[in-house]
């Protein structure tokens, strides 16, 4: 077996694992928070900063279908806002005062983090659970600290960062996905 052949072996097994019982839960979060005017925020660190913005244009713009837009933003976005409040602040505030600034209860935070403890990432989940919000994780195989202070939350089943990532953007578009039938749904009654 070649190395390629090898990687996307052991990338195809870790997918197998996903809970998608937790991916639907998650889901159901999403599409009850666009039903009532809320907005889905995406938050996370290096690659997960990047699929937080993947994952917001995917409901902003399109995922599959034409529809309305869905309220999304990734809070990984706006660089002068993020080196304001770390040059401020600090960096482990990035997300969390986006959150107190822009999240009203009942928005959802999907929060990002491979190995469940960025601290950043988690004063994010803390800030959007004083607002009413509520939260999802996206983490690997143990969760970490983010699988005990998330109201669901999403374990790729790999302690290798990049199978974590590949993972847990397919539960992202699966929850796009869902997000966006809903939304066609409602537009069709």
């Amino acid at each position: 077996m070649s190395d390629i052949d090898d990687y996307i072996d052991s990338a195809g097994r870790i997918l197998t694992l996903v809970d998608s019982a937790v991916v639907e839960k998650a889901a159901a979060l999403c599409i009850d928070c666009i039903k009532k005017g809320g907005t889905i925020f995406f938050c996370g660190n290096g690659g997960s900063a990047v699929d937080s913005q993947h994952l917001a244009g995917e409901l902003v713009g399109r995922f599959r279908l034409n529809r309305k837009a869905i309220s999304a933003i990734a809070l990984t976005a706006n660089s002068a806002t993020i080196t304001a409040i770390a040059n401020d602040y600090e960096f482990s505030e990035i997300f969390s005062r986006q959150i107190e600034a822009l999240g009203k209860p009942g928005d959802v935070l999907v929060a990002i983090t491979t190995s469940g403890n960025s601290a950043n990432v988690l004063k994010a989940v803390e800030s959007a659970r004083l607002k009413l919000m509520k939260t999802i994780g996206f983490t690997g195989a143990g969760g970490g600290i983010i699988s005990d202070i998330t109201d669901i939350c999403v374990e790729a089943q790999s302690k290798e960062t990049s199978h974590i990532q590949e993972a847990l953007l397919v539960a992202g578009h699966a929850i796009c996905y869902a997000v966006e039938n809903a939304q066609v749904g409602e537009q069709l009654i």
